[in-house]
């Protein structure tokens, strides 16, 4: 079972059908809703500032969600894919947005809906990244416009399989953790 950890007086909260890995790590501040998945080895530190996660969410292995200490906070959307080995610290991800694998988000940064961060990508500090547009490299720059039915057809994709993905191991035994 994942490490679901209190610190500081906050306990770590799931919505409903979360699927949380064995060595996942779940700690303080951190409130997660419906649907959502934290892969293997990933880690959500709520302990120095708050964690918020919508719905459909996918945290896939070995990620790192982080903070600032009574400075930022981490703020994901909806139906959002956080690739593998990605670190967020102190970063806000709206809705349908697709975090490419290896990238990190630095603090106050802000990845638009529907907006894709491409694999290995370092996202500096207050960098706002419109709606609907790819970004890529160190530092991450804009690289060009993505069509909204593209990106939200390939992002919702990618939500809906991670989501397909956690039942397989919810059915084979795996357990559902809801924490309210």
């Amino acid at each position: 079972m994942a490490l679901i950890k209190s610190v500081r007086g906050f306990t770590p909260k799931m919505g409903e059908n979360c699927f949380l890995a064995e060595n996942a790590t779940v700690v303080g501040d951190v409130i997660m809703g419906d649907g959502c998945s934290v892969w293997f080895n990933a880690v959500l530190r709520g302990d120095v500032n708050s964690i918020r996660i919508g719905n459909n969410v996918n945290i896939q292995d070995g990620s790192v969600l982080h903070t600032l200490y009574q400075k930022s906070t981490v703020e994901i959307g909806d139906y959002v894919s956080i690739g593998h080995n990605v670190t967020v610290h102190g970063a806000k991800i709206n809705n349908y947005a697709l975090i490419g694998m290896g990238a990190t988000l630095l603090d106050y940064s802000e990845v638009g809906e529907g907006a894709i961060v491409a694999a290995g990508s370092l996202v500096l500090s207050n960098t706002k990244i419109e709606p609907y547009t790819l970004w890529a490299g160190v530092p991450a720059k804009f690289v060009k416009n993505v069509e909204p039915e593209q990106t939200n057809e390939m992002n919702k994709k990618i939500a809906h399989n991670y989501a397909m993905y956690a039942g397989w191991f919810m059915e084979g035994g795996g357990k559902i953790n809801t924490v309210k």
